[in-house]
């Protein structure tokens, strides 16, 4: 089926319709997306879960424990018995086959440590603080999915932008290629101009083509990290807004205090501490409780001794306290006390390490925004003075004052420009969100 001029124009005409109207992947709900179905949120959330599953009363032995036993015992024997008479002093013997007997035995018995040294006190609030570090070790991952969510987004708001400004620059060139055709058609220019406009046309297109290839990539990059199972495509905000607010001293304050890394550091030091009580109990005595109910039965089927006894049972309560006092075990809880001091000592250098490493850090991040910041101004007046150069450079090539070659050049430079500034854009943005996950305050910033 052949189609008509008109039905290939009304086509085409659908289809950049259906391509603009494209849904618009907000930040926002970029957001929402990724904190509901992030897998590396989802795991954090479930480990926090497991870590306040571990603070129950059910796991800290503060609850007594209570064991039933039961049984029963089936015996079938031959036996037999000697008596020795003592006037006579003769020996007479009484034997059966088959003689039976059925045991049965029931108990309950509860058991419970009444002081241990203080050592259940001491688990349970290291328990409380490990629930804290991973509650911080979950916030670390929202803060590292955070950045690495608009990272890939702002990526996407970049390359989408330099392939605006590459289909623009390739139309400009379809336009000079087409004006290369018609002179050369009609004898007013060489054979070169027309091969440099092709060549020109060619480059431009192979350069759209990779840009448009990093761009679906960068798509798919960000559907992993929405924890999307389809391949959705969507466009997404290309503009942004800074934090005129910031300040290094109150970022340096919020950083010492907030830091997610710091303050992970600072409850291992907690969980360090708890660690030496616990093993510093063992040098206590423990004081345990014990009691149980009991019941048993013994059944004895055609006795062969006319004095055993054919049925007994016996039930009753039994209760008792043991104390127990490891007066010496050889040095163990001595050695374990000291090696976890030592672990406790490298907690705390540890602690100094970081905050060094993540204050020299923030230093050196503060500087490269304040000089990104200063490059996006100069870029975006580079920018203007080469759409300027460019828009008087197309108007003297169409007056044939200039030569392709000089036309090209300004282009170039034009797309250049545009795309440092693209670079610089976003790349002040991306360093202003580390200021921020460095501060604590990532989880706070508003788009």
């Amino acid at each position: 089926m052949k189609l008509s001029k008109n039905s290939i124009v009304i086509i085409a005409f659908l289809l950049s319709l259906s391509i603009n109207s494209q849904e618009i992947l907000t930040k926002e709900k970029a957001l929402e997306i990724t904190l509901e179905n992030n897998f590396g949120i989802k795991i954090a959330k479930n480990n926090l879960e497991i870590a306040e599953n571990n603070t129950s009363i059910y796991n800290t032995g503060f609850l007594p424990t209570a064991t039933l036993n039961s049984g029963a015992n089936y015996q079938r024997n031959n036996q037999s018995l000697t008596f020795t008479d003592r006037t006579t002093g003769n020996d007479s013997e009484i034997s059966g086959d088959g003689v039976v007997s059925k045991t049965y035995n029931a108990s309950l018995a509860l058991n419970y440590t009444i002081f241990d040294g203080f050592g259940r006190k001491y688990n349970v609030q290291q328990l409380k603080e490990t629930y804290n570090l991973t509650e911080l070790q979950a916030r670390e991952t929202i803060e590292n999915t955070y950045l690495q969510l608009f990272t890939t987004y702002f990526q996407i708001a970049r390359l989408s932008e330099n392939t605006n400004n590459l289909a623009e620059a390739l139309t400009i060139s379809k336009q000079r290629l087409q004006r290369a055709q018609y002179q050369y058609d009609y004898g007013q220019s060489t054979k070169l101009e027309l091969l440099n406009a092709q060549v020109d046309v060619n480059n431009d297109s192979i350069t759209l083509i990779t840009a448009k290839q990093q761009l679906n990539n960068a798509k798919r990059g960000l559907n992993v990290i929405l924890g999307s199972k389809d391949d959705t495509n969507f466009d997404v905000e290309t503009e942004v807004d800074y934090n005129k607010m910031l300040n290094y001293d109150d970022l340096k304050s919020k950083t010492l205090e907030n830091n997610s890394l710091l303050k992970q550091n600072e409850k291992n030091i907690a969980i360090s501490e708890f660690n030496i009580k616990i093993n510093k109990a063992n040098f206590l005595p423990s004081l345990n409780f014990n009691t149980s109910y009991g019941f048993n039965k013994t059944v004895n089927e055609n006795l062969i001794n006319p004095f055993g006894a054919k049925l007994i049972t016996s039930d009753g309560l039994n209760a008792g306290l043991n104390l127990t006092w490891n007066v010496f075990d050889g040095g163990a809880t001595k050695t374990r006390v000291t090696n976890a001091k030592i672990a406790l000592d490298n907690q705390q250098i540890l602690l100094e390490q970081q905050k060094v490493n993540i204050e020299n850090n923030l230093k050196n991040t503060w500087e490269n925004y304040n000089n990104q910041l200063f490059i996006l101004s100069a870029q975006e007046q580079n920018v203007l003075s080469n759409q300027n150069n460019f828009d008087r450079t197309q108007e003297r090539f169409k007056l044939g004052q200039i030569t392709s070659v000089e036309f090209r050049q300004a282009q170039i430079n034009l797309i250049n420009a545009k795309t440092a500034l693209n670079n610089a854009k976003f790349d002040a943005k991306l360093i202003e969100l580390q200021l921020l996950q460095l501060s604590g305050d990532i989880l706070n910033v508003k788009f």
